[in-house]
Formats: C-alpha cells, sequence, structure tokens
C-alpha cells in the first residue's frame, strides 16, 4: 500500500513550517510498500503531529494524505476502520494503555479484536521482552518503560502493510531496546510491511531504505 503525501503543511505549525526546510511538509512524497523509513525530528517540527495525521486522527492540515487511492480526509468511516485494523498499525508516543486494565488485558483487548494471533503466541512475546511477569498488573502502576514494552507488543497483534512508531524506544535501555527492535523487525518482515519510525536523534534501529528530515 502506497502512501502519498502532497503538501501536507499542519496549521498550528504553518508559520514554523514556512521558516523551516523539511523533507516532508510542503513536499510531495510517495513511499511504497516494504520500505523502511526513518524520520529524524527535531523538537518542535511536528513529529507526533506527523504519525497522528498519517493514522487519521488529525485533520487540521493543508495539502492531501493518501493511503493507496484514498484521500484520509475523503474517506468513508469503513475505509478508516479497515486502515486502522488490517493497513496500518502504530505504536504512539504516549502508549494510551488502558490504566484500569492489567498489561495482559491491555493485549487480550487488541488480540480479541485482531483475531490472528495466539494466546500463547502473546505470552511468548511477553516473556522475550521481560514482561512475563507483570501480566496482572495494572497499567497505572507500569513503570514507563514497561508501558512502552506493552504498547509494543500491543500494536503487533494486528496484521498491517505498514507499522508507524513514534519514538517506540525512548523510555528503554539498550538491552530491552534490542529484545524490541529485533521483534519488531521480524513481525515487520512476516507482514512483508513497511515501517516509518520517527525520532529525535539519528539511528540505525532498522535497515532503512530511506531517510528524511522533518
Amino acid at each position: 500500500m502506497r502512501l502519498v503525501m502532497n503538501g501536507v503543511v499542519p496549521v498550528p505549525l504553518r508559520e514554523k513550517v514556512e521558516n523551516h526546510k523539511s523533507g516532508i511538509w510542503k513536499q510531495h512524497l510517495e513511499l511504497n510498500a516494504g520500505e523502511y523509513i526513518f524520520v529524524q525530528a527535531p523538537s518542535g517540527t511536528g513529529k507526533t503531529t506527523l504519525v497522528h495525521t498519517l493514522y487519521g486522527l488529525r485533520t487540521d492540515y493543508e495539502g492531501s494524505v493518501q493511503w493507496g487511492d484514498t484521500r484520509i480526509t475523503q474517506a468513508s468511516a469503513g475505509f478508516l476502520s479497515e486502515l486502522r485494523t488490517t493497513g496500518v498499525s502504530v505504536i504512539f508516543q504516549d502508549m494510551r494503555l488502558f490504566p484500569g486494565l492489567t498489561a495482559w488485558e491491555n493485549l487480550q483487548v487488541k488480540r480479541e479484536l485482531a483475531g490472528t494471533v495466539s494466546e500463547e503466541q502473546v505470552s511468548a512475546w511477553m516473556e522475550r521482552l521481560g514482561m512475563s511477569a507483570k501480566k496482572q498488573s495494572l497499567g497505572s502502576t507500569l513503570s514507563y518503560g514497561e508501558q512502552q514494552r506493552i504498547a509494543i507488543i500491543r500494536a503487533l497483534l494486528q496484521p498491517f502493510r505498514w507499522l508507524l512508531m513514534d519514538e517506540p524506544f525512548s523510555h528503554l535501555d539498550r538491552n530491552n531496546r534490542d529484545k524490541a527492535r529485533q521483534l519488531i523487525l521480524e513481525v515487520v518482515q512476516a507482514n512483508n510491511a513497511g515501517l516509518l519510525l520517527a525520532d529525535l536523534d539519528e539511528n540505525e534501529y532498522f535497515p532503512y531504505t530511506k531517510k528524511l528530515w522533518l
């Protein structure tokens, strides 16, 4: 599934964008299925805005964002639902766990909706990321790093053709980051999917096919 951005300028960032050279804002950009994209985004340039825009959570922008043949701002509710359940998955910077549910329940909600990953697989992924002992811990009691690992697993529980990531490793030490990075890469490859990672600093977490500057 191809992603096309044409002349996109977030309205709240218009003045800043006009005075800032970007490889994304105001550009015509085509990203093809299976590409691994890194977006380096200094603070205040709209990294989270970009991820939310691509996911269809924000429409306060000029220009157009198109998944396949469909512009997000012209998409039906059915298209957006399908996009978010089989086309695009996302790891949000703020994790967005349900605080009153346990770590396991947060994953079960997504697993049951997607219906593509077994409970045994979820348990295995939790063990890989060192979260087995936290299954029954409420989301509100997890550390930021623990929340981040649960959010990563949750994003991998659905089929997707693109994985969007907003600072996915910001609360992880090197050991846990490497474990999470390897799991993400394996699942992305299994889905024959592409990925887009937005972060503050240059990195080589994945074998990027394209690097852009926000």
